[in-house]
Parts: structure tokens; C-alpha cells; sequence
């Protein structure tokens, strides 16, 4: 994938192409209610299949896509820090963008989960939330980077008020590690449950970065109270 744009295709709330007649899933004996509703959604979802034309291992390569198209987060020879990365949909992209082979940048992710190599990236199979992860982030990344990315999340439990908080916890935990590796003038990104417990990160970012900002993509599902706080400029 290295070396290929990434696609225009999906920008301003488009649908991508190759968008096809709707697909009705049926329930079967080995199949629940449940499952029969996530697969039509995933059949009928545009952004998984335009993934699947363009070569990215997941949807979510259009949410980063649509984040940098609207905030210019990422340029040639950064060094970037991707965390929760499984299952390489965002490392892919930030290789294209930040082209780590020619101009000397480094692109690190890492997961608990295994994933294929991304050609120009490193993959750290760890939880982030080892003991041991930062360090070895920060020996991966070269000391200091120029990009934090987050978008861990939990498995969900079913309880809003319980998801929510899981998932600010991870996020806070994302920042905590991201005020040590960050250089003055970089960008922290994290997944994060509208929900109220994001008002303390919230006021954190605030005071540590020129500019925070609330961000949806259209990539991300309507019906998901997933939205993304990008903070940029850090104060160091």
C-alpha cells in the first residue's frame, strides 16, 4: 500500500463508491437476531466495502482519512505513535501520508490483538496498558513523537454509563503516555464516548494544546455515540 493517495472519494459526508442495492440478511437456526442485524449492517455499509475495494483492512481507514482531510493532522517524515491499531485500517493510512521509507519518519502501533505486518510500520503485539508499553513505545518511536493516535476501545458491556466510563479511562491513559512522548507543536487524537466523564480530559487538553476540537467523521455509524477529541498544537 505504501506509496498509493489515499482515496477522495468519501470526503464531506459522500458516499463512497460502488455503493449497491441494499442487501436483506435472514435469521437461520444457527443464527441469532442479533447477529442476522450486525451482518446486514455490515453488508449494507458503504464504507465497508469501498474498505474492501481500496485494499484497507477496516472502515475505519475513512475516519482517519476524513480527520486529516478536514485538520491536516499528519505530514511527510513525522514520527507517529498509533495505539489500539488492530486491525492496521489507521497505520496503513498514516504510512501513506507520512511515507516513513523515504523521508526518514517512524510509524509504531501496537495492539493486544495480532495483525498482519503494515509495510513501514513497526507492530508491537502488547497491551498498552502493560506496565512495561511505554517504554518500549518510546524506544520504538526513536524518544519523542510528533502524533499520538488513539482509538482503543473496550469490548462493551451493554451499560452506557459503564461503557463510557471504560473507554475515558483508556483514553485518559492514551494522554497520560502522550504528555511524555509528545515534541511542542503535536497532535494527540483518542476515541472517546460523549458521556460527561471526558470533561476532565477535555479541560486538560485545553490547557495543554493551542487548539481541541470534537470531531465525528461521517465514516463513523450515526447510531454510534463514538466521537473523536483532537488536540492540536501542544504546549510542551
Amino acid at each position: 500500500m505504501a506509496g498509493k493517495k489515499p482515496p477522495k472519494t468519501i470526503v464531506k459526508g459522500k458516499n463512497p463508491r460502488g455503493l449497491q442495492k441494499r442487501v436483506n440478511v435472514k435469521t437461520r437456526e444457527n443464527r441469532s437476531i442479533s447477529s442476522a442485524r450486525w451482518l446486514q449492517r455490515q453488508l449494507n455499509d458503504p464504507y465497508v466495502k469501498a474498505a474492501k475495494a481500496e485494499g484497507y483492512r477496516s472502515r475505519a481507514a475513512f475516519k482517519i482519512i476524513q480527520m486529516h482531510e478536514d485538520l491536516n493532522l499528519f505530514k511527510s517524515g513525522q514520527k507517529v505513535i498509533d495505539l489500539g491499531a488492530a486491525p492496521g485500517g489507521w497505520t496503513q493510512i498514516v504510512v501513506e501520508l507520512v511515507k516513513p521509507g523515504k523521508t526518514g519518519g517512524r510509524v509504531v502501533a501496537i495492539d493486544y490483538l495480532e495483525m498482519p505486518e503494515v509495510p513501514g510500520a513497526e507492530f508491537i503485539c502488547l497491551d498498552f496498558m502493560d506496565n512495561t508499553a511505554p517504554d518500549i513505545l518510546r524506544k520504538a518511536i526513536g524518544g519523542k513523537a510528533d502524533v499520538v493516535l488513539s482509538d482503543m476501545a473496550p469490548p462493551t458491556v451493554g451499560h452506557k454509563r459503564t461503557d463510557h466510563l471504560r473507554i475515558m479511562a483508556l483514553a485518559d491513559a492514551a494522554y497520560a503516555f502522550a504528555r511524555e512522548v509528545l515534541v511542542p507543536g503535536g497532535t494527540f487524537l483518542s476515541k472517546v464516548f460523549m458521556g460527561g466523564a471526558e470533561r476532565d480530559l477535555l479541560n486538560q487538553l485545553k490547557k495543554d494544546f493551542v487548539k481541541v476540537k470534537h470531531v465525528k467523521p461521517h465514516a463513523s455509524r450515526a447510531d454510534s455515540s463514538e466521537m473523536y477529541v483532537v488536540a492540536l498544537g501542544f504546549r510542551g
